[in-house]
């Protein structure tokens, strides 16, 4: 393995040179990755780890293909878009061609935070409206216009949410405020949005745009209910605004049956301009807002010229061309359909079998399980997720625990995840869950009474003491301290929660 520093030193020069907000996965005890290949990735000593985080490097680490495409481009030319080349125009059409017919015109940019930054603007100039309506939990990227509209980043920190800033309810049908008893859980959730339209108007402003995320992914995996979307997006156009749908995380197939995330709330939903990012270049930096012809026009009818320096740059095409082609030649989105399908079965087994998961959830290769203390209360189990994925990473497969209580573990693979890694992740799991819940008492065949302490011995192997956020300590060796996890035993999950 090449590696220019041991991993005292990288971490060393790491916390000399690098920003201090600059955070790496599993801060007690990092991974140093020095290489990786499909859905595998291997750290300096040359151990192999299950890569279950990474949605950006879409169809697999360094795929040969993608590989290729770069290099090839690369020695014969790259610069910016001002000159006349086909690669981008190219792109453009064939991307074109796998969205609705009026989503036509093409703006590329180098992240998904340009790109939904650039939405915003094409929103904004579509009606001279200024207000844009989020959802709660939201992340849409780290520039200052979306940190606004980014109640995930904004409720962190000093920030305090903006006057043009609306933030409605995330549809969430688990945890949230209309669950999955409710009678018409999508009409409740598109209500507030109204009530938020009409509480605008009365004080005088006016609506630019909706942005969501097709399927929320820093939110705990949400999964909007049938007709949300439809709903939404009338009384927002009623409102002389546009609906902006985020693929940045959840596009290209990941969805499985459909190649855009949206596209699964019907045909006859079709936003009004679409922000893609992450997968587009398996790990190369490209990203495209595409809308229609009339918010295009209007746009341009500013008279201020849209220019990226490295936007649709001969490389970013090829390299966006060769995802598409490999999606396609290796059937992708059939493989997140079926390995998907057999991963939420695995785990809805799991729920059966462990009080810890509440509620298994998902489409395609987008998968959440989140993780309670009382499957009754629906309580979050906080600490517990953050002890799964430390022990996952000991036993070589790599998770990431997110959402509002950092409660829920997000399964996002390369799309070249098979049955056979399914398989193995959700052994590694089930084994993790069942020493977890011997050792805190949260056996699901018992109950224990209410305010009776837990007198049970944790593990040598537990994490360390967390923060209040739900993150491990980094001054603290994992050793030095026991993760003080002490609930009462949840009771006997009595029926099977919908999804």
């Amino acid at each position: 393995m090449c590696e220019l520093y041991s991993k005292q030193d990288t971490l060393a020069l790491r916390s000399k040179h690098i920003g201090p907000s600059c955070k790496v996965f599993f801060a007690a005890d990092p991974v140093k990755i020095v290489r990786a290949q499909r859905q595998y990735m291997f750290d300096e000593k040359g151990e192999r780890y299950l890569d279950c985080i990474n949605n950006v490097a879409h169809v697999g680490h360094c795929h040969p293909e993608v590989v290729r495409a770069a290099l090839k481009q690369m020695e014969l030319l790259n610069t910016n878009s001002r000159f006349l080349h086909d690669n981008i125009v190219e792109y453009a059409k064939r991307l074109s061609a796998t969205l609705p017919e009026k989503l036509s015109v093409c703006y590329f940019t180098n992240s998904g935070s340009e790109a939904n930054d650039l939405a915003l603007r094409l929103a904004r100039q579509f009606r001279g409206h200024q207000d844009v309506i989020t959802l709660d939990h939201a992340y849409h990227g780290h520039l200052s216009s979306l940190i606004d509209i980014s109640p995930y980043k904004f409720r962190k920190g000093k920030d305090v949410k903006k006057e043009f800033v609306h933030v409605a309810a995330a549809p969430d049908i688990y945890r949230g405020k209309y669950r999955e008893d409710h009678a018409d859980p999508a009409g409740a959730y598109a209500g507030e949005v109204k009530k938020i339209i009409e509480e605008a108007h009365s004080s005088g402003r006016k609506i630019a745009a909706f942005i969501a995320e097709s399927m929320q992914s820093c939110g705990g995996q949400i999964i909007p209910p049938a007709g949300y979307f439809q709903k939404v997006a009338e009384y927002v156009r009623g409102a002389g605004g546009v609906f902006i749908a985020d693929e940045v995380q959840v596009g290209f197939g990941r969805a499985g049956k459909h190649f855009w995330s949206f596209q699964m709330h019907g045909e006859d939903f079709v936003p009004d301009i679409v922000t893609m990012g992450k997968p587009m270049g398996n790990g190369h930096p490209v990203a495209c807002v595409v809308t229609t012809k009339e918010i295009a026009e209007a746009f341009s009818s500013s008279g201020m010229e849209y220019f990226n320096t490295y936007g649709g740059n001969p490389v970013s095409s090829a390299v966006g061309l060769a995802v598409l082609e490999v999606i396609e030649n290796e059937d992708l989105q059939g493989n997140a359909t079926r390995v998907g399908m057999y991963l939420t079965e695995l785990l809805n087994r799991q729920k059966a079998k462990h009080a810890l998961i509440g509620d298994v959830r998902g489409v395609g290769l987008f998968i959440g399980v989140d993780l309670v203390k009382d499957p009754q209360k629906r309580t979050p189990a906080t600490a517990e997720a953050q002890h799964v994925i430390y022990k996952m990473k000991e036993n070589r497969v790599l998770l990431s625990a997110d959402g509002p209580h950092r409660n829920v573990l997000k399964i996002k693979p390369p799309m070249c995840f098979t049955e056979e890694d399914a398989k193995f992740m959700v052994d590694q799991l089930d084994g993790i869950l069942t020493g977890l819940e011997e050792a805190i008492g949260a056996q699901t065949e018992s109950v224990v009474p209410e305010n009776i302490p837990c007198r049970t011995k944790m593990p040598k192997e537990a994490p360390s003491e967390l923060l209040s956020d739900g993150s491990p300590d980094p001054k603290e060796n994992p050793g030095q301290k026991r993760n003080r996890l002490c609930a009462n035993k949840p009771p006997l999950l009595s029926k099977r929660l919908k999804t």
